[in-house]
């Protein structure tokens, strides 16, 4: 008797259940200049977490390796713009993403999309059916108007 039809793989949807579940990074936001911004100058974003993981999984005795991958950010700039990339950026001076201010306080984070694949037992590797998203830790800061001065330098 074939007991495979009393216990068949994992299906992709039951695959995708699980991967919903997965403790998935919540990749930082991170921005430059640290601290403080100045009105004029962009605000640069990136994340340095990891946008790769690995998981093996018993599922009903069938070991499921599923391969979770960030593909998409959303950069919520806390002035009410989103910037949509699929990429995590990079500091100065390879970066990518920015985002002009006007002077005040705001607080920005980053909603990171992750996709996988699985194989089961070894087998072929295919697509896990949808996605699920992650939400990093916020970071606030200070974008400051700079006035220039005018003193008398022999003082």
């Amino acid at each position: 008797m074939d007991v495979t039809a009393l216990n068949p793989p994992p299906s992709p949807d039951e695959v995708f259940r699980y991967f919903q579940t997965l403790p998935l990074p919540e990749l930082p936001t991170k921005q430059q200049p640290p601290g403080n911004g100045l009105v004029g100058l962009p605000v640069i974003f990136y994340t340095d977490g990891p946008t790769t993981q690995t998981f093996s999984l018993d599922i009903r005795g069938f070991t499921v390796d599923i391969v979770a991958r960030a593909t998409g950010f959303t950069w919520h700039t806390g002035d009410g713009a989103d910037l949509t990339t699929t990429s995590p950026g990079a500091p100065y001076p390879d970066h990518t993403i920015s985002h002009d201010y006007g002077s005040g306080s705001y607080t920005a984070s980053l909603t990171t999309t992750w996709t996988a694949s699985f194989s089961i037992d070894g087998g072929p590797t295919v697509p896990v059916p949808g996605s699920t998203t992650t939400e990093g830790p916020p970071v606030t800061f200070d974008v400051l108007q700079a006035r220039p001065v005018l003193t008398n330098p022999f003082d």
